[in-house]
């Protein structure tokens, strides 16, 4: 993960240290791969952290997504969000909303975002780097 990357996410180290700690039983490690590589990372989150970002109680928060940066830009980080609707239907059949938070300042993710679904209807917070956006994917 390069250092831009790091203003916005969490690498997959912090998140999985996150997720052990807790120890809920409520978040998920999720490894991208593009063919055999281990390309990228996203956690989904059911527990209360998600009831900041929306009412839903239904809802994953989708955390800490990054894709390697030497394999940016090829559509992985965009396949892996269109692909995750399917998982989250078919192993968390009781989930009806992904939401997560992006960084204001990152366009790149932002946009991606809305080309895979995601709305954005003005919400926002202040986030550990500054203002984001809260969006939302119904499923």
């Amino acid at each position: 993960m390069n250092e831009l990357q790091l203003q916005y996410t969490s690498t997959a180290e912090f998140a999985l240290n996150r997720i052990s700690n807790r120890n809920t039983g409520l978040e998920f490690a999720v490894t991208i791969f593009d063919n055999d590589l281990a390309a990228g990372f996203f956690t989904l989150d059911f527990g209360d952290d998600k009831l900041d970002l929306t009412d839903t109680q239904n809802s994953a928060l989708l955390r800490s997504l990054s894709v390697n940066p030497q394999l940016q830009g090829k559509g992985i980080g965009k396949s892996a969000m269109i692909l995750v609707d399917d998982f989250v239907r078919k192993n968390f059949k009781e989930c009806d909303e992904i939401v997560l938070s992006v960084n204001q300042n990152n366009i790149s993710a932002y946009e991606l975002y809305l080309k895979v679904g995601y709305q954005y209807e003005g919400k926002t917070r202040i986030g550990r780097s500054g203002p984001q956006y809260l969006m939302f994917k119904r499923l």
